[in-house]
């Protein structure tokens, strides 16, 4: 299939671009500046410079594909405004390709496990929302692309949970902060996080492209239901000298990170039975168990960055 994929140069769209030009995907991938997309030629993606914040850049790129996949989220004041105006432009512009030639398109958007809020009973695709306030603006994004399935439409969402594997994200600044000596857990670590793999969520992805039926809400997260505890202490002791641990207070984290702190002592159990029924399984099977491989690969990682 041809694939347009936003947020290429990301976290979470560098293992979605991997995993599609692994199953043989023609991607092309947007990238903010010369430099960026020079990068990932050499990965295997064709690339149009472009901003989320431009539509009339990646415009073409959209009606051209078989699907679109969106990954990218701009961190500026601005960056929610942003998107919305690419969701506009990408549903507006897929409907009316497939309206005008009868050719089926797919779009795949991404949200995230934070949009739940707290689950101690377990969540799949089915829970109410009740957002954590760094993530609450998604709830209208995700009602928008759900409401664009149609019949030459086919729309899914996908909610990572917290991603591990290389040299970035929470889990790897973790990894970082060991390696100086001291981690630093928000509350008593007792709350649980639904963790997931990259190349794990990137083979989702995959899926959710060619799966012809695959719409609708998709959770992306291993069933290890592991607490932050147990993660910061399996990091830590893998380190030499072993590395500290700090709780620090939810009130004195909130005022330093403001509601992401909220977020990061969220306490969530949750399920996939919609991506298992695609037959995704993941292959890394949590954090606890694989410390001394996360590290190999952050530090293999960090050198190429």
């Amino acid at each position: 299939m041809q694939v347009f994929l936003t947020g290429a140069t990301g976290y979470i769209g560098s293992a979605v671009l991997d995993s599609m030009i692994k199953g043989g995907h023609r991607v092309t991938a947007m990238a903010r500046d010369p430099e960026k997309a020079e990068k990932l030629q050499a990965r295997g993606a064709a690339t149009v410079i472009g901003e989320l914040g431009l539509p009339k850049t990646y415009l073409n790129a959209v009606k051209a594909a078989d699907a679109v996949v969106h990954t990218a989220m701009e961190s500026s004041p601005r960056g929610v405004e942003k998107e919305k105006q690419a969701l506009d432009t990408m549903l507006d512009a897929l409907t009316q390709a497939s309206q005008a030639d009868g050719k089926q398109r797919v779009f795949i958007y991404t949200s995230g496990i934070w949009v739940l809020g707290p689950q101690p009973h377990g969540a799949d695709e089915t829970a109410t929302l009740a957002p954590a306030e760094i993530a609450r603006w998604r709830q209208g994004h995700e009602a928008q692309v759900l409401a664009a399935q149609g019949p030459t439409l086919r729309v899914a969402l996908v909610r990572p949970g917290i991603v591990y594997g290389g040299a970035r994200g929470i889990v790897s600044d973790m990894l970082k902060d060991a390696l100086n000596g001291l981690v630093r857990v928000i509350g008593d670590g007792q709350n649980r996080w639904p963790c997931v793999y990259d190349r794990d969520l990137g083979d989702l992805y995959v899926r959710l492209v060619t799966s012809p039926d695959a719409s609708g809400v998709f959770h992306a997260a291993g069933d290890e239901d592991e607490r932050v505890h147990d993660i910061a202490e399996a990091i830590r002791s893998h380190v030499d000298p072993v590395a500290d641990v700090r709780f620090m207070p939810l009130a004195e984290a909130h005022a330093k990170l403001g509601p992401y702190a909220d977020a990061l002592a969220l306490d969530q159990v949750v399920r996939c039975p919609r991506a298992r029924a695609l037959g995704w399984s993941p292959a890394m099977h949590g954090i606890t168990g694989n410390a001394p491989r996360l590290f190999e690969e952050y530090r293999r990682a960090a050198s190429r960055e």
